[in-house]
Formats: C-alpha cells, sequence, structure tokens
C-alpha cells in the first residue's frame, strides 16, 4: 500500500487504518500536521459527513462536491480523510491528475481498499474519495452504473470536480436518493481571517488581506506566502522594479479579477529568497511532475534538497506518488508569467529541463519510456507545431497496446467508415503481413476506440508495397531521392483512425507521437519515416515546423480520400539532432505560430485567457503589428463585431476603442473612464502622470484604472459568451 503525498488531495492510495502506525515521522507527516492546523471553515461539509459515516440508515451513498479551481476541495477531501479514519473506515483515495481515465486504471488503484473489504474487515466502512472527478468525464456512466454498485452497501464515496453531476446522477431513480451535492465557495471574511491567524500573518493586516481576496482560497494562501516571505500586501503607490506602477494591483472595492491567481503569483515571485528558488519553481511550472533528481539535472546543481523542500512547502504545491505539481492555476499563470517576463530565462530553464528528460529517454524502456516520452512532449504543450496536436485533457491517460487478432475486424470496420471499403482491403493486407505493426486504444468497454499501423517497408516484399498507393508512394519516394542502404529501415505510419473523430485531436491521435517517437529511438539504422494523413493541405504548415515537410509530388488517392505523405531522413538529421532543431525553431519567436489542424473556426478561450488576451490588446492599442497576433482577432467576439465577414478591414484597435466607448453610456462610469482614457487611448508618459492629470491620488487613479479596465474586458465577454448583453 501507498501512502498518499504531503499536500492535500493528492495521490492515489489505501490507508489501513487497522495497523499499527509507524513511530517515525516522515517530512510528509509534518507537512500533513501543519496544513491540518492551517485547515478551517467547511464546517457544515464536515460535519455532514460526519453525521453520514455515524448513521445506520443509508441516506447518502454519494457526495459530490464541486466548484472552481482554487476554491479549496482538495483540501476538503483531506479533512474528510481525517474524519472517515477517526471512525475507523478503511479509506480509499484516487486523483484524476494521476490516474488514467479509464475502468482498468480506476479499478487498479481502487483494489487493495477493494480486497481489504472483504473478510475481517467487513464490517468497517468505506469510504472512496475521487479528485479532481471532471478528469473521469469520460467513464462517469461506467463509474455510476457499474464500480460503485460493486462498493459495500455502506460505502460512501466522496467525489470532487470543477463541475455539478452529469443529469444522469439525478434522474438515475436508484442513485437520485443516494446523492447530495454540494457547492464549494469561497470562505467567509471570519473564515479567512481564522486562516490568516493560523499561518501567522500579522493580525493587523487579516481584515485587508481577507477583503482583497474575497476569501478565495488559492488566492488567499498566496497572498499569506507573499506576506510571510517579506513582502506588502497591496502596491498602492508603491513602484514596481522599473519605476513605474505595477498594473496588476488590485483593492478591496475591486471586483473579484479572473487573474487574480496570476497576479498574486507576481508578487510571490518578487519576494522568491534566491534565484536558485525562482528557476526551482519555473521547473515546477513547466514539468509534468517535478522530483529532486529532475531539479538537480534541469538546474545543473548536485543538491537539490533544500529548494525541493522549500518547493513542498508552498501553499499551490502539491505532492503525488510521482512527485510535485502546482495547481493547475498557479502553473499556467507562473509559466505565462516567466515567457511575458523574460523569455531568454525561459530558454535557459526550457532546455535544462528538455535536456534531463532526452538523456532519460535513452535510459529507459517499453513503458517507462513511453511515460517520459509524455514528460517531454508536456513541456511544450504552449507551443504549436511539435510532432502533432495534442487533446491535452486526456493527455498521458491513455497509451496504446499491441493489436491482437481479435481486434482485427474492429479495426477493419473503421477504416471501412472513415475511408471505404479500398482503403478497408488495404488495411487487411498489412494485418496478415504486419499485425505486429498495429496498436490500439481500449474503449470502456474492452473493445477499441482508435488504433494506428507503423510499417516497416523494409520487411514488406515488392507485391505488398504495389499494392498499397500509400506505401508505393513512400517507397518510390524513399528510392527516388535518397535510397536506404542495405540494413538501414524505412517506417510509415500507414493509419491512424480514431472511431469518434477519425484523425482529429483525440486520445488515438495523442498516441501516435508516443510511438513513433519510441520508433526513433529503438530502430537502429531508420533512414526514412513517413506519416500518412488524409486532407494534408491543413498540416503543412504544423509538420514544417516540426521538421516532417510534406513530401511534393507524393499525394496520392484511395476510393474518395486524398492522402499526403509528411517525411524525415533521419540519416541527415539524426534523432537528438531533429529534436533539437524542432526545439530552437519553436522556440524563436520570429517564427510564426502554425495553424492547428481542426480547430474550432473561432478560437474558444477561457475567461481568464480571454481576460489576458484583452488586458494585452489594450496595452497595445498603439501597436497594429501586436494588436493583429492577438488571440482575441480569432474569437466569435471579433467576428461578431466585425460584421461576419472574416477579410473585413475593421481591427482590433477599433472593436477596444468600442469597449470603452461602451463606459461612457453610464454617467457613473465617467471617471473610470477618465482613468482608461488617460492611459490606454491618449496616454500620458507615465501612470503618475496620468493621476497627476486626473488630479487624483495615485491609489484612487489605479482603483478606476483597474475597476474600468474590468468593466470593459466585462462587455467583451459578454458578448464572446452570449453574442449580446449590456454591461454588468
Amino acid at each position: 500500500m501507498k501512502m498518499r503525498g504531503s499536500a492535500p488531495g493528492i495521490g492515489s492510495s489505501m490507508e489501513d487504518m487497522g495497523g499499527a502506525g509507524s513511530t517515525h515521522r516522515s517530512l510528509g507527516d509534518v507537512l500533513d500536521a501543519r496544513r491540518r492546523h492551517r485547515f478551517v471553515g467547511r464546517s457544515s461539509e464536515l460535519d455532514l459527513v460526519r453525521e453520514i459515516l455515524g448513521s445506520d440508515d443509508l441516506e447518502v451513498s454519494v457526495l459530490h462536491l464541486h466548484g472552481p479551481g482554487g476554491v479549496g476541495k482538495s483540501y476538503l477531501l483531506d479533512e474528510i480523510a481525517d474524519v472517515a479514519r477517526d471512525t475507523n473506515a478503511l479509506v480509499a483515495r484516487v486523483d484524476g491528475r494521476e490516474v488514467p481515465p479509464t475502468p482498468r486504471a480506476l479499478q487498479d488503484a481502487l483494489s487493495p481498499l477493494l480486497a481489504s473489504s472483504d473478510g475481517d474487515n467487513e464490517q468497517r466502512r468505506v469510504v472512496v474519495l475521487i479528485d479532481t472527478y471532471e478528469r473521469f468525464a469520460s467513464i462517469d456512466d461506467w463509474i455510476r452504473t457499474s464500480l460503485l454498485p460493486r462498493l459495500p452497501a455502506t460505502s460512501l464515496t466522496v467525489m470532487a470536480g470543477r463541475a455539478p453531476p452529469t443529469p444522469q446522477w439525478r434522474t438515475d431513480p436508484g442513485w437520485g436518493e443516494l446523492l447530495r451535492v454540494i457547492s464549494i465557495r469561497n470562505l467567509s471574511p471570519a473564515e479567512s481571517i481564522e486562516y490568516l491567524g493560523a499561518v501567522g500573518v500579522d493580525q493587523a493586516l487579516h481584515s485587508h488581506i481577507a477583503s482583497v481576496t474575497h476569501g478565495h482560497p488559492l488566492g488567499l494562501a498566496l497572498l499569506a506566502d507573499v506576506v510571510l516571505h517579506g513582502g506588502p500586501v497591496s502596491r498602492d503607490g508603491a513602484a514596481s522594479r522599473d519605476g513605474t506602477a505595477s498594473r496588476n494591483d488590485i483593492g478591496a472595492d475591486d471586483p473579484l479579477p479572473p487573474d487574480l491567481v496570476g497576479i498574486l503569483l507576481q508578487r510571490f515571485i518578487e519576494v522568491i529568497p534566491t534565484d536558485l528558488h525562482r528557476r526551482a519553481l519555473e521547473v515546477c511550472a513547466m514539468a509534468r511532475v517535478t522530483t529532486e533528481p529532475l531539479l538537480r539535472g534541469a538546474l545543473g546543481i548536485t543538491d537539490a534538497h533544500d529548494v525541493f523542500v522549500w518547493l513542498r512547502g508552498l501553499s499551490f504545491v502539491y505532492a503525488s506518488g510521482e512527485g510535485l505539481y502546482p495547481h493547475d492555476l498557479a502553473r499556467d499563470a507562473l509559466d505565462a508569467d516567466l515567457r511575458w517576463r523574460d523569455f531568454d530565462g525561459y530558454k535557459q530553464v526550457f532546455h535544462g529541463l528538455w535536456e534531463h528528460i532526452r538523456r532519460h529517454l535513452h535510459t529507459v524502456s517499453g513503458h517507462e519510456q513511453q511515460h517520459a516520452i509524455v514528460d517531454l512532449k508536456y513541456v511544450f504543450r504552449h507551443f504549436p507545431g511539435v510532432l502533432s496536436p495534442v487533446d491535452w485533457d486526456s493527455w498521458g491517460g491513455f497509451y496504446p497496446e499491441p493489436a491482437t487478432t481479435k481486434d482485427h475486424a474492429a479495426i477493419l470496420d473503421m477504416v471501412r467508415s472513415h475511408e471505404g471499403d479500398e482503403s478497408a482491403a488495404i488495411a487487411r493486407i498489412w494485418l496478415d503481413r504486419q499485425p505486429d505493426a498495429f496498436y490500439v486504444l481500449r474503449r470502456i468497454d474492452g473493445d477499441i476506440r482508435g488504433f494506428a499501423a507503423l510499417i516497416d517497408l523494409t520487411r514488406a516484399d515488392e507485391a505488398d508495397i504495389a499494392a498499397d498507393p500509400g506505401t508505393q508512394a513512400a517507397w518510390n519516394h524513399a528510392r527516388q531521392s535518397a535510397p536506404c542502404r542495405r540494413g538501414e529501415v524505412v517506417t510509415q505510419t500507414r493509419f491512424i483512425v480514431d472511431r469518434a473523430v477519425y484523425q482529429d485531436p483525440s486520445p488515438t491521435l495523442n498516441a501516435v507521437p508516443v510511438l513513433t517517437m519510441q520508433q526513433y529511438l529503438c530502430t537502429p539504422n531508420l533512414s526514412w519515416d513517413f506519416l500518412t494523413l488524409a486532407d494534408p493541405d491543413r498540416w503543412n504548415d504544423y509538420f514544417a515546423v516540426a521538421d516532417l515537410p510534406r513530401v511534393e509530388g507524393a499525394d496520392f488517392r484511395v476510393g474518395g480520400t486524398t492522402f499526403g505523405l509528411f517525411a524525415h531522413d533521419f540519416r541527415q538529421v539524426p534523432v537528438d539532432a531533429w529534436l533539437e532543431t524542432v526545439t530552437e525553431r519553436v522556440l524563436t519567436r520570429d517564427t510564426s505560430p502554425p495553424a492547428v489542424p481542426s480547430r474550432p473556426e473561432f478560437l474558444v478561450l477561457s475567461q481568464a485567457e480571454f481576460y489576458e488576451a484583452a488586458k494585452q490588446a489594450l496595452r497595445d492599442l498603439h501597436h497594429p503589428d501586436l494588436l493583429v497576433k492577438n488571440p482575441l482577432v480569432h474569437t466569435r467576439l471579433f467576428h461578431d463585431w466585425a460584421g461576419g465577414d472574416r477579410a473585413s478591414d475593421r481591427t482590433l484597435a477599433e472593436l477596444i476603442r468600442d469597449a470603452v466607448d461602451a463606459l461612457s453610456a453610464h454617467p457613473r462610469d465617467d471617471k473610470l473612464l477618465r482613468a482608461v482614457d488617460r492611459t490606454y487611448l491618449r496616454p500620458a508618459t507615465t501612470q503618475e502622470s496620468a493621476a497627476a492629470m486626473l488630479g487624483l491620488p495615485f491609489s484612487t487613479y489605479r482603483r478606476h484604472l483597474g475597476q474600468g479596465v474590468t468593466r470593459i474586458v466585462s462587455w467583451m465577454w459578454d458578448r464572446e459568451v452570449y453574442g449580446t448583453g449590456e454591461q454588468k
């Protein structure tokens, strides 16, 4: 059995309360105790759990907690685990960030609990805690209909996620009465003050910090970290590092900004004790998970223990069985801040991390090597044009496995469904000749949801190659351009089919770079590798950046579908050099981001992403060359505002001015409009000068500006989401 990580809400574990505990305390035990001491609020939720576990009546079997990121769901699960332990219950905990969303993986994670709930332990209550439940959305029906009914009748399952339960939970006649749903909100002012006292913040600052953060638990913890590390609560009237006032001030009366976590993290960054600690935090933000060996390798140091312990103690960094990782909101804010603030520093940290993972790739094999490939690509997640488009929600959650003969019929059915009978006949040839070339991803019921076929052309005879226009096109190009020599290998990813979305981003498409990278690393004397894709025009720019250019004159048709070939000769640019080339290319800011295939007609931004893009547009209002690169130009907002004409000459600057003008419709917003006008439309030389021109104290000017920007962005956001709507 694996004990849970030290940070709240993280890990996949089973805690058997019947055995004797160890008398030796680990650092994780110490951190657990400190975090329990700092836990405040949620008394009604905990009282409900105590009532459920203390009752013999089966009134509630599933407790579904939901709320936005950073609201403290994982911390609450920690406390629920303690409550369950006090009743001598068997407790199992899984986290969607660690356990792949498949029935097999979830059953494996819970197997110690299921085994222990039999025999001598049959009288003990069973408590299952599932964190980050939104990651299990694809198997929600299976959890409801198959997994939970197998648990003992007296069990309690607590699920915590960002979304409410699906309607099927409420409409199911059985579950309807056994389900309780709780929406997790911010802490009350009294609870916020109680937390600040528990962590040791000066009492004189309690009320102001509680007001500034509006009781947002992660924001509250971050600002407490800032203060405890010697930083200020507020920057009103203070100067930033470049001598001007920060654009990220917030006041107690300001509405809660969508990027509160980003604002507070920037303050925390300024009070980090040393450059080494700062770089360690940056590594933690970039890497999927962070360990001491990874810190040593990425930072080029011999001893990373102290800085690893420092990371583990931060309020927004959690621990799992694999290592440390920051809260999702904090990770994105930290990564974006470094890329914006110091791109040269970003590249330095990126290279150190990338080199460490790349070295690791050459020391492992099999499934462990696939995990390392997943980690390697993860660091590129903010850069388009690397190996293939990604469905990040399922990244690392599904791994391909060799197809069996029982899968052949399903494979042929999928090819026939998406590419036609002629293509299915070709697939049958390769299933007969090279069955080991086929890899599948399985659905909940065990059937396959997708597959990929990696053909070795140097193992095929000429008749088989001639029978397939795709392999013939690849073989002809290799032979005519730079023929392979004796002992060299030519490979081709000949088929990629996802049952639901064909070759659009999906778990199946995710599996392709994992399979091909492993093939590159493990195939001696690899010469050419070809990738076969339908509708090839949409992939051109993408794979050109990835140094897998489209082969001119090699398109072919099967049935009614046109396919293209994308190729690389690894003799000219070996695997390691190819990785270097791709890395340098995506880190070069002069390279225009390639178009992502199959993206929606409009770019769909989260509220936080939209908020940041709108603020950037205000800052770039007088720089048309920067505005044309702003993500807002690809949104529904801009399209609708421009009259539906994507070729319109209307500019983002005009849209921003219209949004600013919306403030003038409300006389009460006149003071906000004047602050925005003198900062962005007719900017003064400095913000201090703008405040003086308006005859305002600097802190008042900053408050008016912040509120004005929030009102403008809200006006734009309403039109992005709803198409119409009045500013609120």
